[in-house]
């Protein structure tokens, strides 16, 4: 490694720094210039004060779901192929759909026609004739558990939908174990509008209403007694299972006026299938009631008067200007596979995080101080060029953080920190490598080059395995974790350019300036 820096290698080194600086100032602004792109640093959870919340999928409700879907497709399979049967029963705690052929002779052919039905995913039932007479389709456990997991990673995709849609800065959404959600939003300290959001599944589903009055109190196979939204409306109204129209057909929602009642509402439109299934179902139900169920509840049930075939609706009931808006998002946002539960909820107050940024703050600037002190005293001039060499790699970290508009937690202080420490154990090692060789008679030149040469296999090495632990660390980490290793892992980059080449050229450009007849180490 020669201990000389042409023009072009000098400016780009010095080129890094000052872009590294630039790229550093608008995180300490309070409002930097809006015509030009800044990006800046985003403060975390424990720093800047917020919410933490701990959410469960209800795996029950997604198995229940999924059972009621197979009991509907057993009885619609059953008819088509004119196959009677007789209690059709649901049983979650065994994972299984059963019934009783209406004939003992027709139980083979029921299960062959049942083994055709469509699987969600490879082997998710069998069919199988029970030793009391009946037919069971049983879900596997293989099935039920790939489902699961399927419906966490969907949910955590739609719980970013709806925050996002809020105007929540820098929320940190996660997954913890296997049906669980972590859930932290910086700068909010009053989570309740997010417990509702987050808390309503928002499972929309269009189904005509059962007009036959004696229904209303004994319900037949296939129609279901569903509460109203607003109980003062009425009771329970006898609504059919068959969905007709599903609200996952929703292309868009958004809170509107009602023109004719001056009232807030929800408008909706759906997509190409979703506006054929309306069409279709208002054509051929002219005069019937038409209920739009949300989370298993009634919101409304208008009578059909005309066929709507332009794919767009609207919803009233008596909603206010906050209201509408949440149901909008969440309806734009998609439903939820299962419901959420809040398991654990936190708030950190501003104060806190005031106090937790001083105290980083204090630590960083004490720490850096004492380093400062122990260079200069232990190696003098090059001392010095080591501090400066810090200096700037403290500066090329928060560059680069800010560039990705990182989220800085106190773990990451804590990162940047021991990178701190990481970086002035490299110059030690060059500094002492430096004064071995003058021990040993070596010109300074000599020296410095041979000292150079002799460290950096060691720094390169030791680096590059700490680098590849923290990336490890940053991909399976989770929460404060990844914050600890983003930073170390930005600051290794940053160590090895700052000492094998910011302080290289310092010392270089002051022995090609000064040509001395000692080193001052």
């Amino acid at each position: 490694m020669r201990m000389y820096y042409s023009r072009l290698k000098l400016a780009s080194v010095l080129g890094v720094c000052l872009l590294g600086l630039l790229l550093c100032l608008p995180n300490g602004m309070r409002k930097p210039f809006p015509s030009i792109p800044w990006r800046q640093i985003h403060l975390g959870l424990d720093l800047r004060g917020g919410s933490y919340l701990l959410m469960q999928v209800d795996l029950k409700s997604l198995t229940h779901d999924r059972l009621q879907t197979l009991a509907e497709n057993t009885r619609d399979t059953l008819l088509k192929s004119q196959l009677g049967y007789q209690n059709i029963n649901v049983d979650t705690d065994k994972n299984t759909v059963s019934f009783q052929p209406r004939d003992a002779a027709e139980t083979d052919a029921d299960v062959a026609t049942l083994d055709k039905l469509p699987r969600v995913v490879p082997n998710e039932f069998s069919v199988k004739k029970q030793d009391d007479g009946t037919v069971a389709l049983v879900l596997s456990a293989d099935a039920i558990k790939a489902r699961a997991r399927d419906a966490v990673t969907q949910s955590i995709e739609i719980v970013r939908r709806r925050i996002d849609g809020t105007g929540a800065v820098d929320p940190e959404i996660t997954r913890q174990g296997d049906d669980r959600i972590v859930v932290e939003l910086p700068g909010i300290s009053d989570p309740e509008r997010i417990k509702a959001l987050l808390g309503t599944t928002a499972k929309m589903t269009f189904r005509l209403v059962d007009s036959n009055p004696v229904h209303a109190t004994y319900p037949p196979p296939g129609v279901s007694l569903v509460p109203m939204a607003n109980p003062a409306e009425g009771g329970p109204l006898p609504v059919f299972d068959h969905v007709d129209v599903d609200g996952t057909d929703l292309t868009n929602a958004g809170a509107v006026i009602d023109q004719q009642t001056g009232e807030w509402a929800v408008s909706f439109s759906f997509d190409s299938v979703g506006t054929r299934a309306f069409s279709s179902v208002t054509q051929a139900n002219v005069g019937k009631r038409f209920a739009i169920v949300l989370d298993n509840k009634v919101v409304e049930a208008p009578v059909i008067r005309t066929p709507i075939t332009g794919g767009n609706g609207q919803i009233t009931g008596g909603f206010d200007a906050q209201k509408a808006t949440d149901l909008a998002l969440m309806l734009r946002a998609g439903a939820l596979p299962a419901p959420l539960s809040v398991v654990e909820q936190r708030s950190i107050g501003p104060s806190l995080g005031a106090d937790s940024i001083r105290a980083g703050i204090l630590s960083l600037g004490v720490g850096f101080l004492l380093v400062v002190v122990f260079m200069v005293l232990f190696y003098g001039r090059f001392g010095w060029y080591a501090d400066v060499a810090l200096l700037a790699n403290l500066i090329l970290m928060v560059a680069i953080l800010s560039l990705f508009e990182a989220t800085l937690t106190l773990p990451g202080m804590a990162g940047m920190l021991l990178t701190l420490g990481m970086a002035v154990d490299a110059n030690i090692l060059i500094n002492e490598r430096i004064r071995e060789e003058v021990a040993r008679g070596r010109t300074p030149l000599a020296a410095m080059q041979t000292g150079f040469e002799r460290a950096t296999s060691t720094i390169v090495d030791s680096n590059a395995t700490a680098f590849l632990a923290h990336v490890m660390l940053f991909v399976f980490g989770t929460g404060p974790v990844r914050g600890f290793a983003l930073t170390i892992t930005i600051g290794i980059a940053t160590t090895l350019f700052t000492t094998l080449l910011l302080s290289r050229m310092l010392m270089a450009r002051w022995y090609a300036r000064t040509r001395p007849a000692s080193l001052p180490v």
